[in-house]
This record gives C-alpha cells, sequence and structure tokens, in this order.
C-alpha cells in the first residue's frame, strides 16, 4: 500500500545520487589540470569558451576576463594561437567575434586569432578544436567553476589539455547562478560523452594556418 508513495522518492533520491556521482567524477577527474598563466606548459592554442555580449557589442564582464587571460597567454608566448568560440546563431549576435575583435584591439596578429562559430555548447567546442581545427594540445580559458566540466570534456574529446581561471573580478549574482546552473551542466557533459553527442563538424581549419581564414563572410 506504502509503494506508490514510496516510488517517487526513490526516482527523486536515484536522480539526486546520478547528479551527485557525474559531479563528483567531473570535478575530481580534472582538478591537477588547473594551473595559473605564469605555470602553465606551452600548448598549441587557447581556447576561450563563449559567454554573454552584451546588447550594445561589448564583452560581459565573465567574457571579458576570459579574453584578458587568453591575451596575458598569449603574451607570455605559452600559446601562438587562440581560438575564440561561441554562439553566433544570427548575425545580430555574434560571441566569437565580439571576442576576436577584442584581441585584436590589443595587437593580437589577425593570422594568430581562430574563429570557432560553431560552440553553441561546450562540448561543440571541444570537438571542433580537435576535429575541425587539428589541436592536440590547449589551455582552456573560463571561469573557475566551468573549468572542470571543460576540461572533462576537452580530454574526452582528445587533447591534452591544461585550464587557467579567468575569475579576475567578482561577479556578483551572475556569477552565483551561473555557479547553481552548472551542477546541471555536468551531469549533461557526462552524458554527452557517454552518448557521443554528435555536433556540427566542417571542413578542417588547420590551427598551423592563418586564422582569417576561420572568421567566415563580413557581417552584412
Amino acid at each position: 500500500m506504502s509503494l506508490p508513495w514510496r516510488t517517487p522518492h526513490l526516482v527523486l533520491l536515484g536522480l539526486a545520487l546520478l547528479a551527485a556521482a557525474a559531479n563528483a567524477a567531473v570535478v575530481l577527474s580534472t582538478r591537477t589540470e588547473v594551473t595559473g598563466v605564469e605555470r602553465v606548459a606551452p600548448a598549441q592554442a587557447a581556447i576561450v569558451l563563449g559567454a554573454r555580449v552584451l546588447p550594445d557589442g561589448t564583452l560581459s564582464p565573465m567574457l571579458a576576463d576570459r579574453v584578458a587571460q587568453a591575451l596575458a597567454l598569449y603574451r607570455t608566448g605559452a600559446v601562438d594561437r587562440i581560438i575564440v568560440s561561441g554562439d553566433h546563431g544570427s548575425w545580430s549576435y555574434d560571441e566569437p567575434g565580439a571576442m576576436r575583435d577584442e584581441l585584436l584591439a590589443h595587437g593580437v596578429p589577425a593570422r594568430a586569432v581562430f574563429t570557432d562559430h560553431a560552440g553553441f555548447d561546450t562540448w561543440s567546442t571541444m570537438r571542433r578544436a580537435a576535429e575541425v581545427f587539428g589541436v592536440h594540445s590547449a589551455v582552456v580559458v573560463t571561469q573557475g567553476f566551468h573549468l572542470p566540466r571543460a576540461l572533462f570534456l576537452a580530454r574526452a574529446a582528445g587533447l591534452d589539455a591544461q585550464g587557467v581561471a579567468s575569475d579576475l573580478q567578482p561577479y556578483g549574482r551572475s556569477g552565483l547562478a551561473a555557479t547553481v546552473r552548472e551542477a546541471a551542466a555536468r551531469v549533461k557533459a557526462v552524458g554527452s560523452v557517454a552518448l557521443r553527442l554528435p555536433v556540427t563538424l566542417g571542413p578542417p581549419v588547420p590551427i598551423d594556418g592563418d586564422g582569417r581564414d576561420s572568421w567566415g563572410p563580413p557581417k552584412p
């Protein structure tokens, strides 16, 4: 008689345990791969993960900090190529283009900046880095809450990846909300790897070539 009452609770408990296990797997498997700009080992490229671009085209604080850390990596010589990856689902919203323009404005040569316009999520970014851009070793640049998942997915995509955190300022409520969402995103990451979910690929753009080959047509 009590089974119908217990079953939903058991299901919820099972889901909670599954989520906890997925989060633990992601965090524990990547905790030794995070370092600082000054200690990073040389790699083929920095991979800068996208975040919100404001309506006026400027970078949100989180995204600005990611770009700043990528610039620091380039200036120290840890990388000589930078992939900026994010959402460019329409002409009116272009995360990689905004990041590229910021890097160019700070003196990074155009040939060194590669734009990944189909980095709609972190799994897509890492798969495309390996399979479209031909990257083998990378420094992943994002906020600390995001790094474990990003590195987990990078490794699953076949990359030899290190992580550099870009928490250069407090982010207030937006940072707290992102941290909470990250717990669910880690569960999705484990599922993406387990199911080997497909991503949008395309013709190769070798990372040792000219970054401008990846820019695509200009905005109409």
